[in-house]
């Protein structure tokens, strides 16, 4: 059927429409309560001039129709087609995250977990947490002060030894039962649990008698883990600073343009708490720019994961299907969303807040040369989802030809600037005369961390691995053997440039301008330059002692003797029977001069 008789023959029903063009690409999707009539608009004489109609009427080869029960299923339907095949005439929001949680696991002895999706699995879900790195804050705390278990193995009281993490107190070791009952390690989930409910004054009350009755019995240092605990609960209360007189959940966006570049901002707020915020860039929009498609597009596609729907959304202008989008939230939420367009007050104010950082975000983006390293250590803590700024990163390569002269390098960046004197050779000694770069990240790893746990020395806040996937699982098996798997790590490959981290399934592609992809590859680069630099030397060395050793009368301590006062076989080949004497004597300087005369005769 051709395009024409398709239009003849369009249902009056709710759905979907997708235009393809010569290619069968899809180029636009859109919904609409009635296809007949929105298809057969685009195709009027007056509506060829409107915002990207006519480019987009010109590529149309063939229209496919969904149809739908209703236009909420059609809304659903759209935001899931456009994800899926990425319209060219269709307003992308290219960040997909999913809200985090936090899982406590319905397995004997419960772990507290960081959870994306919530299963049907037995276990408790709290959440969701924004921005991303205050779960994992809320994690570490809960694991530091209340002392879950990190650990998978099976919990039934009968290992011989606690692992490194009871030593360090982040485990109470309910896998050994001298050391920790399951009642005790249950009280301590218990009190996790009332935590993340936000029952906290009831938790206070609990913990402040322990406290006493543990201080009244001379256990001075259990009366002082509940001390630390109480401290934890104030703690996670002072996350969220910022405060509104409305008590609901509530997301405000807002946007700021220059011709083709869009930077989105949106400030969550929780329980009248500002408690984080997210950015969206466009670098490709067209020049009739029209806001109101564009946060309409933009908040459908937010929201269709269904993740989460607050009770009020903020938006600076109105758009179409606003009614319809509440509708959708509202059967997500089960309860009334309001999707509304301050115009003056304190919500005005905060839509107002929102646009302010919004053109930040787009200078930080798109102007500035050098851009804000705490900003960019921000982001980049978000994106790996870490628990703290990655303020030192400590990065790995290995080099060698062939498996000959096996070396690897470590550089270290600290607060975005790459710190030399901290930089560090290492001979790999596991691997002889083979290339295996999965052995030799194994060992440089396992080195470098047993060291610093025996010299009681800081840890890095990321370890980078130069590599994909094998080099990465490496270094993570050397740092599990050592106690420290929670010790974040990620590996970027050279050509796809993306990063794979420790624990995580999919990789991630960070944006080709973003700033923390700057980042990474300085350091990257640097690492690999490094190893480059030392393979070569070793290298140097390696054919400047064979060839001197081929002389006779040359041993080891000669040898030293030349390369320390030449530095170099050159150097040694080029020098004149004068200039050898002094170091080696008459003789030997008469048989090295001989020997590179041939050499080069």
């Amino acid at each position: 059927m051709t395009l024409a008789e398709k239009l003849e023959n369009l249902p009056s029903s709710p759905g979907c429409y997708l235009y393809r063009d010569f290619r069968n690409k899809v180029i636009y999707v859109g919904k609409a309560k009635n296809l007949r009539n929105r298809v057969r608009q685009y195709f009027h004489s007056d509506r060829a001039s409107e915002f990207k109609t006519g480019d987009l009427i010109a590529r149309i080869a063939d229209v496919e129709l969904i149809v739908t029960d209703n236009e909420i299923e059609a809304l659903a339907l759209e935001c899931n087609l456009i994800k899926r095949f990425k319209p060219v005439f269709n307003v992308l929001l290219k960040d997909d995250k999913q809200y985090p949680h936090i899982k406590l696991t319905s397995e004997r002895a419960s772990r507290a977990t960081i959870a994306r999706k919530i299963l049907k699995d037995g276990s408790k879900y709290y959440g969701p947490f924004l921005p991303i790195s205050l779960a994992w804050q809320t994690l570490e705390l809960i694991n530091k002060n209340f002392q879950l278990r990190t650990c998978t193995m099976e919990i039934d009281g009968k290992a011989d030894r606690p692992c490194l993490e009871y030593h360090i107190k982040r485990c109470l070791g309910p896998c050994v039962k001298q050391l920790c009952s399951l009642e005790q390690y249950e009280e301590a989930v218990r009190d996790v649990d009332l935590l993340l409910q936000g029952k906290t004054d009831d938790l206070k009350d609990e913990l402040k008698e322990r406290m006493k009755l543990a201080s009244d019995e001379l256990r001075y240092e259990t009366a002082a883990r509940y001390r630390d605990q109480l401290k934890t609960i104030e703690k996670l209360g002072q996350q969220q600073k910022m405060m509104i007189i409305s008590r609901d959940d509530i997301d405000i966006f807002g946007y700021y343009r220059e011709g083709p570049q869009v930077a989105m901002s949106l400030f969550t707020m929780r329980e009248g708490k500002v408690v984080g915020k997210r950015e969206f860039y466009w670098e490709d929009m067209p020049d009739e720019f029209d806001p109101s498609a564009f946060i309409g597009q933009a908040l459908k596609q937010y929201y269709a994961s269904g993740d989460y729907a607050p009770g009020e959304v903020y938006v600076p202008v109105e758009f179409e299907d606003r009614e319809l989008l509440e509708e959708f939230l509202a059967d997500q939420r089960k309860r009334r969303v309001h999707i509304t367009v301050p115009l003056r007050g304190v919500k005005r104010d905060l839509i107002d807040l929102v646009e302010k950082n919004a053109r930040l975000n787009f200078d930080q983006r798109f102007r500035v040369q050098r851009p804000d390293m705490q900003r960019v250590l921000e982001e980049l803590r978000d994106i790996l989802e870490l628990g703290e700024l990655p303020d030192r990163i400590e990065s790995f390569d290995i080099s060698n030809i062939q498996g000959a002269e096996n070396v690897a390098s470590m550089v270290v960046c600290e607060h975005g600037v790459m710190k030399k004197s901290d930089y560090r050779k290492f001979k790999v000694k596991s691997v002889e005369g083979r290339a295996d770069d999965f052995a030799s990240m194994y060992e440089v790893v396992g080195r470098r961390y047993s060291r610093l746990l025996r010299e009681g020395k800081p840890l890095p806040n990321l370890v980078l691995i130069d590599g994909g996937k094998g080099q990465l699982q490496a270094a993570a098996r050397a740092l599990h053997e050592i106690g420290l798997e929670a010790l974040p790590t990620a590996a970027i490959a050279k050509r796809e440039e993306l990063l794979f981290l420790k624990g995580r399934e999919e990789p991630i592609r960070i944006d080709h301008h973003s700033p923390v992809l700057h980042l990474i590859q300085m350091v990257r680069d640097e690492t690999h330059r490094f190893a480059v630099a030392y393979h070569r030397q070793r290298r140097a060395m390696r054919d400047f002692t064979s060839e001197l050793t081929s002389i006779p009368g040359v041993g080891d301590k000669l040898r030293a003797r030349l390369l320390r006062n030449f530095g170099s076989l050159k150097k040694v080949s080029e020098a004149s029977f004068a200039e050898l004497k002094p170091f080696v004597g008459e003789r030997q300087a008469r048989r090295i001069v001989d020997h590179f005369a041939k050499l080069r005769s």
